[in-house]
Parts: structure tokens; sequence; C-alpha cells
């Protein structure tokens, strides 16, 4: 694989590295709250609660389902809960592998051969030369096919000709 496919496939996996952090990012992010003043939009009911108040009852997620149904909470098994994910060291490791996939980047541009414009303008003047000679030969080959063509097209005629004479009137 040249150089040139190397860098695509590793900028695609850099955009695709850095996409799923900042999407990651949003998904497990906490909710903050801007300021006291403001109503907190996970608990409406209640006006102006301190964050940092331990007499207000955090809210539990199936708690509010349950106590609608009328059962009591013990009737109802408690799903099991996912495993839970390190939130400050999730972001760190997303990082760290885009950082990987940038370093991995820079190495392959450095790897890149060092050409100046005159290297540059006699490379493309070679490879010009190269491709009228290549062009030459395939028209040459062209030319003979369509020879060939009209030969073989001449005695298929011909043969068929022969076949419609040879073929008695009813």
């Amino acid at each position: 694989m040249d150089i040139i496919s190397q860098l695509q496939e590793q900028l695609n996996e850099m955009a695709m590295v850095a996409v799923n952090t900042f999407g990651t990012l949003q998904r497990d992010a906490p909710p903050v709250r801007l300021s006291n003043s403001y109503p907190d939009p996970l608990n409406p009911t209640t006006a102006n609660p301190s964050p940092d108040d331990p007499a207000q009852p955090q809210p539990q997620p199936g708690a509010a389902a349950v106590a609608g149904k009328g059962a009591p909470a013990q009737a109802q098994p408690a799903p099991a809960a996912p495993p839970a994910l390190d939130l400050a060291e999730h972001p760190k490791a997303m990082s760290h592998a885009l950082v990987l996939a940038a370093k991995k980047f820079d190495a392959l541009v450095s790897a890149l051969p060092l050409s100046s414009e005159e290297d540059q303008l006699k490379r493309i003047k070679e490879l010009q030369a190269e491709n009228e000679i290549v062009g030459s030969e395939l028209q040459k080959q062209l030319e003979a096919a369509e020879l060939e063509l009209k030969q073989v097209e001449a005695l298929f005629n011909e043969a068929t000709d022969h076949c419609i004479n040879l073929k008695k009137p009813d």
C-alpha cells in the first residue's frame, strides 16, 4: 500500500476516533446546572434547591414507574444495573487514542519523500513521455484489432452467403 493510501486511512481513523470521542462525551456528560436561580430541569417541582443539599432526595430512575403501578416496591425485582463506567477515565482513554492516531499520521507525513519543484516537474515530464509511448502502443493495438474485426466480418459474411446459396429452395 502506498503512503498516500496509508495517510487517507489514518485520516479516516482520526476522524472516526474524534467523532466517537465527542459523541461519548455528549452522551455521558452529567447534567450541569447553570445557576441556582434557574429551576432544575430534572426535577421541576422543587423550587431552586441547592445542588449540594443532602436533605433533598435524589430521584431514582425506576421509582416513579414502580410507584405509579400501585404495587409495593418490594414486589418488583430491581433491574440489573449495567456495569458502571469510569466516566473520569473514559474521556482520557479516548483522548489518548486520538493523540496516538495523530502521532501516527504525523509519522506518515514525515515519511513522505521530499522533492523540489524542479524534481517534480522533471518527474511529470517523464510520466507524460511514458504516457505518450503507452498511448501510441494502445492506438496501434486498437488499429490492428479493428483490421482483424473487419477481416472476421468479411469471412463471416462470405460464409453466410455460401450457406444461403447452398440451401435448396422449397
